[in-house]
């Protein structure tokens, strides 16, 4: 197998693809993140911020503590689920629904920052969009997202990213998180990963 031109020493092949964002990275990403997040919003007041399940949850718990490291007080976090927005219902079969769970001061009149894991066609984001609207009037929505992998089927665009991975359509962009999965790292696995 021959190395891709993305491909350096630190991201060998491995059993679960090519590894192109380790903890540390991560950890970084997430940290930028927030700081971008509170330039953007000038502070953390008023800030609500919703994970989409299921990796975008922690993601937003981790974003949250790094505000408040900052910040010196808690940014309510919750969850969103999508499943019943989806456009993709009929086609695929039925997923388990997630939890929804509003922080107890609501979205109205807030600065609502939706995080997700990886953003690529922006069909799950509308669905978040959907959703949202359902529970609540937010003064604005922000989209933070820990990879953006391109190919975008409608016109969404993340205002934070981790790390911007152009992909090809027959590879897939696996994240995994120490919360649920034991580890943290983006693995890109498909063509040109020796698979």
């Amino acid at each position: 197998m021959t190395a891709s031109p993305s491909e350096t020493p630190e991201s060998p092949p491995s059993s679960d693809g090519r590894t192109v964002l380790d903890d540390r990275d991560i950890a970084r990403a997430l940290t930028r993140i927030a700081h971008e997040i509170l330039e953007r919003n000038r502070g953390g007041r008023d800030l609500v911020l919703l994970g989409i399940p299921s990796r975008g949850v922690p993601l937003a718990r981790r974003i949250a503590e790094r505000i408040a490291a900052v910040e010196g007080f808690d940014v309510p976090v919750g969850s969103l689920d999508v499943t019943m927005y989806r456009d993709d219902l009929r086609l695929k079969p039925a997923r388990t629904l997630m939890p929804t769970d509003i922080p107890a001061g609501g979205v109205d009149g807030k600065v609502v920052v939706l995080v997700d894991d990886v953003l690529f066609s922006g069909r799950t984001i509308r669905s978040a969009l959907d959703a949202l609207n359902d529970v609540g009037r937010p003064a604005a929505v922000r989209l933070a997202v820990l990879v953006d992998r391109g190919h975008r089927e409608l016109p969404i665009r993340a205002d934070f990213v981790g790390k911007n991975l152009p992909t090809s359509l027959v590879e897939r962009v696996k994240v995994r998180v120490a919360d649920t999965d034991g580890v943290d790292a983006v693995t890109i696995e498909g063509e040109g990963d020796g698979q």
